[in-house]
């Protein structure tokens, strides 16, 4: 039974305390730009295009209904947490109070996954669009300095240079503190949501109804393997409950910044979408710019360029809050004693775990830098429906073993609605392709060879039950 000890929750806020504290300096206002920005990148410049050719069609819309109400019910259960336990580490520190060791090790292991993942994907996504910008000036990279090694276009490719940059310099940012780096995501957030705007604002006028029809091409099953796929615009809202403990009130704007950023970003993608396949025929968008190539095809170059400079500062933004998510989770499994405790040492000066930043830093980099990984984001997708299974059945167990713990948001209409997170989540990875279960499954047998070999024996509750 010791794999399933749990943290008492009291003991993680005294504990908490006691500890080196991190800089408490955010609000609800920032905790909704910090979701927003870490939603809104990837998946509204660059996946919606192929999921409308190879999927959904103009249904995409509602793929994007799909996908947005399992994060919506999982955010609901996310905000409940976040208000009865505001410590960093996110649905990994939830669970350790709620369903166990051995279950919350898995969920911070998840975490790696599509922390890790999404942040060297969307660093190769940046690059592209980078380098995409200086051709305009007339200013070229050597392809074999910004491309991964492996790839069939560019033999002899040595590394993806721009990927690796902006993520060292975004890691600089994050070691220096959180206040700084939040201030520089509301000004790039504001942006590129003005950006977004503009779209629909200039796009509207240029909508036939009729490339709407057929509605879905490909059946309900390309509606559910769209819903799947686009999923990986979502990933990045949940960072907002790794903030925890650097909130001036986390009970008041927790729950604020989750739901609220989460919303957004749902209207935003659902109206680009439809807007988008009604300027063109949704065969035709199967292009990694598409909001781009629909804006060029109505001859308003002028506004694609600002996209291009959107879509710039939209991925910069996601890989701020996909770093600062995984620091947060290393440091709180670092305190726990499932890692080595150099992830929670805090700097003096900047009040950040800047060691660690580090450290999560080169490995991305790295990543980014020599592995081609845009395969792998469904691996990001599966890891994080498996953290929102976890934290939906550990609201349940919540209620249930301690009813009378102070939570300021309540989840309604338990177990309905955490019920409903669970069940939508597994229905989306069962989406997922066979090949990427395999994989998880790989990443899960590693994960557990590390607990019992080290983080077991290591754990703070496993020596004070010794002691």
């Amino acid at each position: 039974m010791s794999l399933f000890r749990r943290k008492d929750i009291q003991a993680m806020l005294a504990e908490k305390q006691k500890g080196q504290q991190l800089a408490k300096v955010l609000g609800a206002f920032d905790l909704t730009l910090l979701g927003i920005g870490g939603v809104i990148g990837t998946g509204i410049f660059v996946l919606t295009g192929v999921a409308a050719a190879k999927y959904s069609g103009p249904g995409l819309i509602v793929s994007f209904i799909l996908a947005g109400l399992a994060c919506i019910f999982a955010a609901l259960c996310y905000a409940e947490f976040a208000t009865a336990v505001p410590v960093s580490g996110s649905v990994y520190t939830y669970s350790y109070a709620t369903l166990g060791e051995i279950i919350a090790w898995i969920i911070g292991w998840d975490l790696m996954l599509e922390y890790l993942l999404t942040s060297s994907t969307v660093a190769v996504g940046w690059s592209g669009y980078f380098q995409k910008l200086l051709s305009g000036f007339g200013i070229h990279i050597p392809a074999v300095l910004s491309t991964s090694p492996g790839n069939p276009d560019v033999p002899g490719a040595i590394m993806n240079l721009p990927a690796a940059l902006i993520i060292l310099l975004i890691t600089a940012m994050l070691a220096r503190g959180i206040k700084e780096s939040t201030k520089i995501n509301n000004i790039m957030v504001l942006i590129k949501v003005s950006v977004v705007l503009l779209f629909i604002v200039v796009g509207v006028w240029y909508v036939e109804p009729a490339n709407w029809t057929p509605f879905m091409p490909y059946g309900w099953s390309g509606v559910f393997s769209g819903a799947a796929f686009v999923f990986f615009a979502y990933i990045g809202f949940d960072a907002v409950a790794t903030a925890a403990e650097e909130v001036r009130n986390p009970q008041r704007d927790m729950p604020i910044g989750i739901i609220a950023s989460l919303l957004i970003c749902t209207v935003l993608y659902i109206v680009v979408s439809a807007i988008m396949t009604g300027i063109l025929p949704y065969k035709m968008l199967d292009d990694p710019a598409p909001i781009s190539l629909v804006l060029q095809a109505v001859n308003q170059n002028w506004v694609a360029g600002f996209v291009s400079l959107g879509a710039i500062l939209g991925l910069t933004t996601v890989l701020l809050v996909m770093l600062y998510g995984q620091t947060r989770v290393f440091f709180a499994m670092s305190r726990d004693g499932l890692l080595p405790k150099l992830f929670s040492q805090v700097h003096p000066r900047f009040q950040t775990p800047s060691k660690s930043t580090w450290i999560v830093g080169f490995i991305a980099a790295g990543m980014a830098a020599f592995v081609p990984l845009k395969q792998l984001a469904d691996l990001a997708n599966i890891g994080t429906l498996a953290a929102f299974t976890l934290i939906s059945v550990g609201v349940i167990v919540m209620r249930r073993t301690q009813p009378d713990l102070p939570r300021s948001f309540r989840v309604p209409f338990v177990p309905l609605v955490p019920l409903l997170a669970a069940g939508s989540s597994i229905f989306l990875m069962v989406q997922l392709p066979a090949v990427t279960w395999q994989a998880f499954v790989i990443w899960l047998l590693i994960g557990l060879v590390v607990y019992f070999a080290y983080s077991r024996r290591h754990s703070t509750l496993n020596q004070r039950s010794n002691g």
